[in-house]
């Protein structure tokens, strides 16, 4: 244990906002950052590896872990739960360790709770359309799935103002270099409380758009 405990970030976005793909590349960029692998009754998918990716778990396990208090957090998303070992993410912390959670907005709400010093990120789409291409391309789903995930995402979206921040993926690149600015202390610009995301979070969350 060291004097200096870590930071935890908490990253969370609306399905096919591009979060994993972000998270993976800051990642790449500072490999100091630790990385808490999440609990999941979700199939696993082809190109996915248990203990990488996930820990893929039966329903009845999940339920033990949640009955014995072993989780962080905790929630159920289209149909599957998803979880976060507490002892997993407070040791890393207590090593000092910065760690990063890649959760959903449920779950981010559990963590401020039991972790107020959290630092929580939210990552938005450019607009409605580019959700929807961004879901049809990833082609990890059927059209029946990713027709209900659409609204879904739309809704997971409105919870954006509960972040201390905001980060646009428009352009890959800056948005990458924004998360960067953000974990290193420098992104106070990019707080949720900026007046520009007014115009942009009426648009995504506008009914019949």
């Amino acid at each position: 244990m060291t004097d200096a405990r870590g930071r935890l970030f908490v990253i969370a976005a609306p399905s096919g906002a591009g979060k994993t793909s972000l998270v993976r590349a800051l990642m790449q960029r500072d490999p100091s950052l630790g990385f808490s692998i999440s609990y999941t009754t979700r199939r696993q998918r082809p190109n996915e590896h248990n203990g990488r990716d996930y820990f893929f778990v039966s329903a009845a396990e999940f339920e033990r872990m949640v009955e014995a208090g072993e989780f962080l957090e905790h929630a159920r998303v289209f149909d599957n739960y998803y979880g976060t070992a507490r002892s997993v993410v407070v040791d890393m912390l207590d090593r000092g360790e910065n760690v990063i959670l890649e959760i959903d907005w449920q779950g981010a709400r559990q963590v401020r709770l039991a972790l107020p010093e959290a630092v929580s990120i939210f990552i938005l789409p450019p607009c409605r359309s580019e959700l929807e291409r961004r879901l049809l391309a990833r082609g990890t789903d059927d059209e029946a799935v990713i027709r209900r995930r659409l609204p879904d995402s739309i809704a997971d979206m409105s919870h954006w103002p509960e972040f201390h921040f905001v980060v646009v993926n428009d352009d890959f690149d800056r948005a990458l270099t924004d998360l960067e600015a953000i974990v290193a202390g420098r992104g106070q610009q990019l707080r949720s409380d900026r007046p520009d995301l007014a115009t942009l979070t009426r648009e995504l969350l506008a009914a019949g758009s």
